[in-house]
């Protein structure tokens, strides 16, 4: 089968054929500039993978072998970017030192593959061990790699690997539907994507919110670690801190009844506040405590926490003479990150409702038409010099740059639509993200479980401590997924 990856674990994983996929149809090659808001995010790359059981022991009518799968994705996937045509193309940086999108069409690297492990034998809750480098392929070139990994059992894991400059989630999502449905040739297709960057243009003359400075930053404005934490990284860091500050990934099964339990919680002072609020809230109060503990605090220690915001339902009014403009289509970045900042022990010390009512500030000021203008502005402002989310980096003085301050961010996937990710045998039985982007802030997605139950799964980068703390302290609210709870066994 070629060469093997991911030794080091319970299994091996053998790559197999290797081929470029390309759009159906030529593509006129040309450039396809990145907006503002694709600017704000650095050079990474996000995972996702489905896990389908093996079709012949499904109802399908129509038994697939690993052969005939193989040969529907590419197939689909040669016609999906027929109109996600940037997918098929290639960054490269400009004249002005910014990347840009060369639409060439030079194609998706696809890997097939081969493990000799059972679906219900992978361990899902420690996605480190079993997906990365394993399950989810390393994107080398190109904007999109795909590999189809053969399971023993006779099923499959689909997996792609996307650049995060060039698609948010939403994007993704977008695609992925749209590709599964190319495949089930009787199911009807969604609305093509839009590539309209005018959406996104800077207004004229500017308006920049000087509040703006407090959630991003210029690259070039980046102050240096401080030399004390230098020094210690260099030469008093011990093998043991290292490990507990060392980022892991891990997935839970969070059931409906306890995120209905911490919602009920979270509104008790009467405010109404989402799930996704109370959960974040309730995380943070765990990340703070974590901190609090590791470092006997002395009420110096910063905890922050940001949750991700998508404009398009913001901008979906920006449109000639008010009316509604593309939005819902639009294929690209249309993200701001919100934060909050506030001493751990405070986070800790004061009840759930008031953590939530914390959260739910942060997130309302940027969930507004007007707040993604004026990020638009704000990135042209500073252009071509790059910039990032704050959130990503110290905290806002140095004075509070304090020994285990703590960051993370939540992206809500509530909309991953892991439910209609069906190529024609079946909706996979677990689908999720894979982040673990290599920062030094941690990064938690909750999503729909594949039983459309109400429950979630729950992707979790963040410190090894945070982890065995937040798994110590809420044991019956973050279970570690297992095959059990995907009727897997």
């Amino acid at each position: 089968m070629g060469a093997v990856a991911g030794l080091g674990g319970e299994f091996a994983v053998q790559l197999g054929k290797k081929e470029v996929v390309a759009a159906a149809l030529p593509i006129q090659e040309h450039w396809l500039s990145l907006s503002n808001l694709d600017l704000l995010l650095p050079p990474v790359d996000v995972g996702v993978f489905f896990c389908y059981t093996n079709p012949t022991t499904t109802t399908a009518s129509q038994r697939l072998g690993y052969g005939s799968m193989v040969g529907i994705l590419k197939a689909a996937l040669a016609q999906a970017l027929v109109s996600y045509y940037a997918l098929a193309g290639e960054v490269v940086q400009n004249s002005a030192g910014e990347p840009e999108l060369l639409c060439n069409n030079r194609g998706v690297d696809f890997i097939e593959a081969f493990t000799d492990v059972e679906l219900r034998h992978l361990n899902l809750y420690n996605p480190d061990e079993t997906i990365e480098g394993k399950l989810v392929p390393t994107k080398k070139r190109g904007v999109l790699a795909v590999q189809a990994t053969e399971l023993k059992c006779g099923g499959i894991v689909v997996a792609c690997t996307f650049d995060h400059r060039i698609a948010d989630a939403h994007s993704a999502n977008m695609f992925m539907v749209f590709w599964a449905e190319t495949a089930r040739s009787d199911a009807p297709i969604s609305l093509p994507p839009s590539f309209r960057r005018s959406l996104l243009n800077p207004r004229h003359p500017l308006c920049v919110d000087r509040s703006l400075d407090s959630m991003y930053i210029p690259v070039s404005a980046l102050p240096p670690p401080p030399p004390q934490k230098q020094k210690a990284d260099e030469e008093c860091e011990t093998p043991t801190s290292r490990d507990d500050d060392c980022l892991v990934s891990r997935m839970y099964y969070v059931t409906a009844a306890k995120l209905s339990e911490l919602q009920q919680r979270a509104c008790s002072n009467g405010s109404k506040r989402s799930k996704l609020e109370s959960f974040s809230a309730f995380l943070w109060k765990m990340v703070a405590e974590s901190s609090s503990v590791a470092t006997n605090d002395d009420n110096k220690t910063m905890s922050r926490m940001g949750i991700v915001v998508d404009g398009r339902c913001r901008l979906m009014s920006q449109g000639v003479d008010d009316k509604p403009a593309p939005m819902a289509s639009y294929f690209g970045n249309v993200l701001s990150i919100p934060f909050g900042e506030k001493r751990a022990m405070e986070v800790v010390e004061k009840p759930l409702s008031w953590v939530a009512e914390a959260v739910h500030e942060f997130v309302e000021s940027a969930a507004t038409k007007e707040h993604f203008l004026d990020l638009i502005d704000w990135v042209e402002e500073h252009r071509p010099v790059p910039a990032v989310a704050r959130i990503y980096c110290k905290p806002r003085s140095e004075q509070e740059e304090e020994e285990g301050s703590t960051a993370f961010v939540v992206s809500s996937g509530q909309r991953f639509p892991v439910t209609e990710m069906d190529f024609g045998w079946g909706k996979p039985v677990l689908g999720s993200y894979h982040f673990p982007w290599g920062g030094e802030a941690g990064y938690v997605m909750p999503m729909p479980s594949p039983l459309s139950n109400g429950d979630w799964v729950v992707y979790l980068h963040l410190s090894r401590s945070q982890v065995a703390f937040i798994e110590s302290k809420a044991p019956t609210v973050f279970r570690p997924l297992t095959p059990h709870y995907l009727r897997l066994l």
